[in-house]
């Protein structure tokens, strides 16, 4: 019987408190994270972790992800990488080489397929693996441990690492798991082949892969790398710095606020950091980001704060080569 299972990630700011999922049902599922990560870090440890957790079956694994970039990553580019000594077509070294050589060396002799779900689109086991990796980014963004569930029938716990960038190589220091006490370590896997396909051919990049080489990503959208800037406007890092504000903010940027005032982009970059720094930044839950035009796209979302939630809509467009937010929309939700 094939194993599904979804694999998520998450990050708060970006790189900020991050947290991985991987989830089957409600009695076999994992997360974990750290106080500093970014969310593809998650996404790859997400899709680690489980691969791992499953190594000693047989079963054939079918993984659903909501990143190309990890799909991409692990069927389509990897091999590419290894042949170049870990570097891209253009001779930089590959981003979360630690994580890839990990994925690498956990694919071998597995039949695992993947799968890209569109995410936050009501899909049970993404949105299962969500809440679990929001969550346990939340848990460190509070300093806490998440808790982190049940794993995998008989799986050994070798743990996430401190370094998300560098987890430890499989079957080293960490503790077993309740499910997994005094069981054996995971049995060689003999005559079994390596199978990694994608079953949809949507090209829906992966918010991080913004740097990857146009030849390891053909037909690539505009949309991840917006809702990537989006998101790093709700960070005290951006919204304290005039400069990258400038660098965001359209000259003719407004915002209607959640309170009916009007805003310029005079006003907003007065304001820089003039509020002081905040003790729990704000978090973005997509709720649609479509392109309007050949240079604008729209973005709806949901903001939530200590206040309570407020729902967005902005409007970017893209001159001279970069994306730039026009128009932003905020209304307290009911």
């Amino acid at each position: 019987m094939t194993i599904i299972a979804a694999a998520d990630g998450s990050a708060l700011g970006n790189p900020g408190p991050a947290g991985w999922a991987w989830y089957i049902d409600d009695s076999t599922w994992r997360c974990g994270g750290w106080k500093r990560g970014t969310n593809n870090q998650g996404e790859l440890t997400a899709v680690l972790d489980l691969l791992r957790q499953t190594a000693h079956t047989d079963e054939p694994l079918h993984v659903l992800c909501d990143s190309q970039y990890v799909i991409n990553s692990i069927t389509k580019w990897m091999a590419g990488w290894k042949r170049k000594g870990w570097k891209k077509a253009d001779g930089k070294p590959v981003l979360n080489v630690g994580v890839m050589k990990a994925l690498d060396e956990a694919m071998q002799d597995r039949t695992v397929t993947f799968e890209w779900v569109k995410g936050h689109a009501g899909h049970d086991l993404n949105e299962k693996a969500d809440v679990l990796a929001n969550g346990a980014a939340k848990a460190h963004s509070a300093k806490k441990e998440p808790e982190p569930g049940p794993g995998f029938p008989g799986a050994q716990d070798v743990g996430a690492g401190e370094d998300p960038a560098a987890p430890p190589a499989a079957g080293g220091a960490g503790q077993r798991s309740a499910s997994a006490s005094g069981s054996a370590s995971a049995p060689a896997r003999e005559g079994r082949t390596r199978t990694t396909t994608r079953a949809s051919s949507a090209a829906e990049p992966d918010l991080f892969s913004l740097d990857d080489d146009a030849d390891e990503a053909p037909g690539r959208t505009d949309l991840d790398l917006v809702v990537e800037l989006e998101r790093s406007l709700l960070t005290q890092t951006v919204r304290g710095d005039r400069a990258r504000l400038e660098a965001l903010l359209d000259p003719e940027w407004s915002h209607v606020c959640a309170r009916g005032e009007v805003w310029s982009r005079a006003d907003r970059l007065a304001a820089a950091g003039a509020s002081g720094p905040s003790t729990v930044e704000p978090t973005m839950d997509l709720i649609e980001a479509r392109r309007i035009g050949a240079d604008s796209i729209l973005l709806v979302w949901r903001e939530r704060s200590g206040d309570g939630a407020t729902l967005r809509s902005s409007v970017w467009v893209r001159s001279g080569g970069s994306w730039r937010q026009t128009f932003q929309q905020g209304t307290p939700e009911a």
